[in-house]
């Protein structure tokens, strides 16, 4: 049985439900896979850089324990994953929509150790794929990334491995749970403010939510699917995108008397060797499959060349629930890496 040094750079509530995850699954990973590891490296902008190749203590982590003596707070991340002897490394860090950095610079640095290089931040995929899959190549190892678009939905590795030969035509999804918590709540009577509020008590949202509201998180995600899926790199100012603050309660409950709703829509469309990508809010009826959805669900549609309709529905009773799927993607990843 071999055992795994594991390196995590984030420790937010991805971070956490990952330890989580991997000490639930333990026993699990050591019966099904042969597989065993241990958490030699930890960085944080609070904890620094920790690291100790004969193991952190996870469960401490998670209680909150600090361990200063094994972290450095001036280190680069080079050292700090040889420090760690890292053989898997989980970037977890928060997206950088114009250009994917750092979380780019960390990854190609653990791919060039020879590091299995896993994340769920969408920059790097829609910045760097080409490049990052390249230094993989020729390190002889692999950069992961399912937990970056519609966590829990196994996307990529759906078309990777189920749909061999096929080519995506058109994207229909609702790529960001917070614009359909907010457009229900303003159906409920709520003011726009308000519902965003709502959102942001419940924890789905940031203090300034204009990545949501305004499309960009939506917007990233389509360029990844457009790059990784169709093969056409597509980059956030290339993607038609409208923020949902223009609809009014107003327009809102009009909509609902008519049996009709607002969702923040994102589409792709193949032309030849090109995309057209939009992002915004459309007017739907009762009966589209995106407006009977649950406001934390996602939705992605794909039309291809061998099959007409392909819908892919992940139900979350809350937005709560979303770091425990993304932690799953993450560690499912690790497991597809072994499998190589």
């Amino acid at each position: 049985m071999r055992t795994y040094n594991l390196c995590i750079l984030g420790f937010g509530s991805i971070g956490r439900a990952l330890v989580a995850l991997l000490l639930k699954k333990r026993q699990e990973l050591q019966t099904r896979y042969a597989i065993d590891w241990r958490l030699t490296g930890l960085a944080t902008r609070r904890l620094g850089w920790l690291a100790d190749p004969a193991g952190l203590d996870a469960q401490g982590l998670l209680r909150g324990e600090m361990f200063a003596a094994q972290a450095r707070q001036e280190e680069n991340v080079q050292d700090w994953l040889a420090r760690a002897e890292a053989d898997v490394f989980f970037e977890l860090t928060s997206l950088n929509v114009e250009t994917g950095e750092p979380a780019i610079s960390h990854l190609r640095a653990a791919l060039e150790r020879g590091a299995y290089a896993i994340t769920a931040n969408k920059g790097p995929v829609v910045h760097a794929h080409a490049d990052l899959q390249e230094v993989a190549r020729q390190h002889d190892t692999r950069f992961l990334y399912e937990g970056a678009v519609m966590a829990g939905a196994p996307i990529f590795a759906m078309f990777r491995d189920a749909l061999p030969a096929s080519r995506l035509l058109v994207f229909r999804g609702l790529l960001n749970s917070t614009s359909n918590v907010i457009l229900t709540e303003m159906e409920g009577g709520r003011t726009f403010a308000e519902a965003v509020q709502i959102a942001q008590e419940m924890g789905i949202t940031e203090t300034d939510p204009s990545n949501d509201v305004d499309g960009w998180d939506a917007t990233v995600k389509l360029c990844a699917i457009s790059t990784v899926l169709m093969g056409i790199p597509l980059k956030p100012h290339q993607v038609v995108r409208e923020s949902i603050r223009g609809l009014s309660p107003e327009m809102v409950h009009a909509a609902n008397a008519q049996n009709k709703t607002y969702r923040s829509v994102g589409r792709l469309e193949r032309s030849a060797d090109s995309v057209k990508a939009s992002v915004g809010p459309e007017l739907l009826k009762r009966d589209d499959p995106f407006a009977t959805a649950s406001p934390a669900s996602l939705i992605s549609h794909f039309e291809l060349d061998v099959i007409p309709g392909l819908t892919m529905i992940l139900h979350a009773p809350s937005d709560s629930d979303m770091p425990r799927t993304v932690a799953y993607d993450v560690l499912a990843d690790w497991l597809r890496a072994l499998e190589r």
